[in-house]
This record gives C-alpha cells, structure tokens and sequence, in this order.
C-alpha cells in the first residue's frame, strides 16, 4: 500500500522495514552506514545509472519487471 503525504519519521521507517525485508538486518545496517559514511549526490548518481540504455530497453525491462 503507498500512501502520499508521507511525514519524514513515517518514509524512514518504511524504508528501514524494506531494506530488513528484502537484505535483512545486518545488511541493511551494513547499507545505512555506507550511504552514510560516502558523499552520497542521489541527482548525479542518477544521471548515470541508465545512460547506456535505450528508451526501449528501459520500457522492455519496466514491463518484465512489471510481469514478475
């Protein structure tokens, strides 16, 4: 369920639940205090991360994604 309009305690332990569910507890730790510890710059990290992919490549891997 998403909700909008989250307040920033409610996003932070939403998203400290998804880290535990999906790399558990040690990892997720491990993961915060990496992101933590490193100058983190989330718009230039994603002005990379797709650039060598097409616009059809995204779209067939969002639909695969979206098929699982």
């Amino acid at each position: 369920m998403r909700k909008l309009n989250m307040t920033d305690t409610e996003i932070k332990i939403r998203g400290y639940n998804i880290l535990i569910k999906e790399m558990g507890e040690v990892n997720a730790e491990k993961f915060i205090s990496l992101i933590i510890r490193e100058p983190f710059d989330y718009t230039e990290w994603r002005k990379g991360l797709f650039k060598d992919k097409s616009v059809k490549e995204l779209s067939s891997e969002a639909m695969n994604f979206r098929k699982k």
